[in-house]
C-alpha cells in the first residue's frame, strides 16, 4: 500500500470544480508520466493515479475521478467503477487517521468486536465508518486483512499492527495523537 506524502489531514470536503487542486500538473504530472512509462497503454496507470488523487485530497471524489479519467483518456464511468470496486479508495472525506479493523471470523472469535469498540471510544467516532468530532479518527470493519494467526490485526493509516487487543488500543492512539 502507498503511503500518504503530504501532511495533509484527510478529514475535508472538497472545494467547488473551479477551486479544485489538480492533481497532475507540474510535479504531480511529472510522477504521472515515470508511472505511464511502465505501462504499455495509459489505463494500466489507472490505480496508481487513483493513489495519486486520494494522496494529495484525502478521499477521490467526482472531480478528482474526471480528472484521472481525462489524463488516461479513460471515460468517468470507467474510473468510478473502479474506486467503487476497491475498498482501498475512499469515496468520501475520512479522518487524517484511517484504521481498519479485521472482523472476518477468526478475528471476532479472538476479540475483534471489543478491539473495534475499543477505538471507536479511545477516538470518539460514534460508529464504524463515521469520521470522530475532531475529524482526526475514521474506524472501519473489513474482512480480512490477513493474518488470521495474528488476531486481531489492524491497518492504522498504511501501518499494519498485528495482536491488537482491547487494552493496547490506547497506546496505539496515543502515538498518532
Amino acid at each position: 500500500m502507498h503511503g500518504r506524502t503530504d501532511a495533509q489531514p484527510h478529514g475535508r470536503t472538497e472545494a467547488p470544480a473551479a477551486d479544485y487542486q489538480p492533481v497532475f500538473a507540474g510535479e504531480g504530472r511529472k510522477k504521472l508520466d515515470a508511472i505511464l512509462a511502465k505501462y504499455p497503454a495509459k489505463a494500466g496507470a489507472l490505480l496508481p493515479a487513483l493513489w495519486m488523487v486520494q494522496e494529495k485530497h484525502g478521499w477521490i471524489s467526482p472531480t478528482g475521478m474526471a480528472e484521472v479519467a481525462e489524463v488516461l483518456g479513460l471515460t468517468a464511468a470507467y474510473v468510478k467503477g473502479v474506486v467503487t470496486f476497491y475498498t482501498m479508495y475512499h469515496q468520501h472525506p475520512v479522518g487524517r487517521h484511517f484504521v481498519q479493523v479485521c472482523t472476518t471470523t477468526p478475528c471476532n472469535v479472538c476479540g475483534a468486536e471489543k478491539v473495534g469498540e475499543a477505538f471507536l471510544k479511545a477516538t470518539g467516532a460514534k460508529r464504524y465508518g463515521e469520521t470522530s468530532p475532531d475529524g482526526q479518527w475514521t474506524i472501519v470493519e473489513v474482512e480480512c486483512l490477513g493474518a488470521c494467526g495474528f488476531a486481531t490485526p489492524v491497518m492504522i493509516n498504511d501501518e499494519f499492527v498485528e495482536s491488537v487487543t482491547p487494552e493496547s488500543v490506547p497506546a496505539l492512539v496515543a502515538r498518532y495523537k
